[in-house]
């Protein structure tokens, strides 16, 4: 019997409507305060206006982050759950590092690799520098591993054991069999949760913003502090809270289609 990867983290049967609540009881606390001191005034929106294009560029460092992970974390964790798919001394060390990394906390593996590694480092006599938002890209491409890793693992094991079979009867090798069989047949298996990873991921992000990297969060930070509105910091971060939904709620959604689609 095929067995099939959990979701992590996929939209539960009410959907949006949740995050939809909790934006409109958000603009009605701001309401309320605003009404409170004195009305409604143009000044809260025209700063949320004014702050936009520096909200914007916050959050494509978030998505930028993101990919990076995302990218790094594949590569790696596709490697690392094929070697974990083996008996030997490699694959109990892979096995060990995927539950290790997916059971370590985020903001730990962040704070590490930003103090750990070095700020700069020389590379054929020429200084190159070492920023931390590609720290913290490494730090979260950690994780990704191994929640990839895992994918691959339960894709391989909903393969049935006859295509197995029926290959080593072609005296193909094992790592034949993964390349040319397995592998081809995991991938549409293995797309649905690898992007709901993804999509976490990107939520992840915003913890970033403790060890100084200017995305958005820190951007929302920094303007509420200074236009010092709490309508407006209200605001502000329901802005903040509505551009993560935007853009990671359609990720989980595609999961469930491709989920439905791809049913195994």
């Amino acid at each position: 019997m095929a067995t099939r990867t959990p979701l992590i983290g996929a939209p539960g049967r009410y959907g949006a409507a949740p995050i939809v609540f909790a934006v409109l009881a958000a603009l009605g606390i701001a309401l309320e305060i605003e009404l409170a001191h004195g009305g409604w005034r143009n000044e809260t929106l025209v700063h949320l206006v004014e702050w936009a294009p520096a909200l914007a560029r916050g959050f494509a460092m978030n998505v930028a982050i993101s990919l990076g992970a995302i990218a790094i974390g594949s590569a790696v964790g596709f490697a690392v759950g094929a070697l974990a798919l083996t008996q030997g001394l490699a694959g109990r060390l892979a096995r060990l590092l995927v539950q290790a990394f997916r059971n370590a906390p985020w903001l730990v593996l962040i704070y590490f690799t930003t103090y750990v590694f070095p700020f700069e480092f020389s590379l054929f006599g020429h200084t190159v520098p070492f920023p931390d938002w590609l720290k913290v890209t490494l730090a979260l491409a950690l994780p990704a591993s191994a929640n990839v890793a895992e994918v691959f693992r339960g894709a391989v094991a909903s393969i049935p054991t006859t295509q197995w079979d029926a290959a080593e009867s072609l005296a193909l090798s094992r790592a034949q069999i993964l390349r040319l069989v397995v592998v081809p047949q995991c991938v549409r298996r293995m797309l649905p949760p690898w992007m709901n990873v993804y999509a976490i991921i990107t939520m992840g992000t915003a913890l970033s913003s403790l060890v100084g990297i200017h995305d958005l969060l820190d951007t929302a930070q920094i303007a509420s502090s200074t236009v010092a509105r709490s309508s407006f910091t209200v605001l502000t971060y329901v802005a903040t809270l509505a551009i993560f939904f935007a853009w990671c709620y359609p990720v989980s959604r595609a999961t469930r289609w491709l989920e439905r689609r791809f049913v195994v």
